[in-house]
This record gives C-alpha cells, structure tokens and sequence, in this order.
C-alpha cells in the first residue's frame, strides 16, 4: 500500500501514536472520575473508534510492507517491532471492547437530571472500571513498544 510512492505504513503510523494514548488516557479518566463522564462519553468513543481504527491499518500496512520489500524482515529489529505491532493491535482490540462497552455501560444518566448512576455503578461498574483501567495501561505500554521498536529498526 503506497500513497504517492510513499509506503501507507510510515505515514499512517502516526495517527496510531497519537490516537491510541489519547483514547487510553481518556478511558483512564473516564474510569476514575464518575463525575466527567457525562463530558467524557462521547470523546471516548470517538476516539476509541479511530484509534482502533488507526492501530489496524497500521498493522495492515506494515505487512503489506514487509510482503512488497525482499529483504525487509531480515534487518535488524524488524522482527522484534512486527511482534510489538501485533501486540498493539491485539490490545487495541481488547481496548476498544472494553471502552465501548463502558462507555455504554458506566454512568448513563446526566448531571443534569437530579441523580447520577455514576456512583452507583455496583459491581459490573467496578469490573468495568477496573477493566478500563488495565486495558488503558496495556495500551500505553503497548505503543510505547511499538514506537521504540520501529524507531530502532528504522534509526538503529
């Protein structure tokens, strides 16, 4: 996949780095401060959605790369930053279950209406928020793996 001459991967690889610690990130506050939900809602699908989205083109593509270039897989650190991007779209699957399904789930009525859900979310709530909060650290460390291993394949 080429845009340009340009190989898709380099340049649709940024919008996974960006995207996906801005979901996980807003998932973590979304989890721990009831009272933000209301506000965080629809930022957290948004996001959750075009950083899952972002994470499996760029998984695509950089297979796509390695079948289009001989030789790719071969380089130092390639090997190592296949199998961190595997990993990343792996979690960002479990991710963006999890955050929708929160989303959905935690916190649905509004400030507005006299009486919040938010603390009240009893069991379910917890696990939830919990799963959340798990899911949004695997994401951080996820991109940071797969970040440091394509910037040491690529600069060495």
């Amino acid at each position: 996949m080429e845009i340009s001459g340009l190989p898709l991967h380099p340049l649709v690889v940024h919008a996974a780095v960006v995207f996906a610690p801005l979901a996980a990130l807003n998932a973590l506050l979304y989890a721990a401060v009831p009272r933000w939900r209301w506000l965080l809602r629809w930022p957290l699908v948004v996001l959750t959605l075009v950083a899952v989205g972002s994470a499996l083109v760029a998984a695509a593509s950089g297979e796509s790369l390695l079948e289009s270039r001989e030789g790719l897989e071969s380089l130092p650190g390639v090997e190592e930053h296949e199998e961190a991007g595997e990993q990343l779209r792996t979690m960002m699957l479990g991710f963006g279950v999890v955050a929708l399904l929160g989303g959905w789930r935690l916190g649905r009525s509004a400030p507005l209406a006299g009486r919040s859900e938010a603390t009240a979310d009893g069991v379910v709530g917890l696990i939830l928020r919990v799963l959340m909060a798990l899911a949004s650290l695997g994401v951080l460390y996820a991109v940071f793996q797969a970040g440091h291993t394509g910037a040491k394949a690529v600069w060495g």
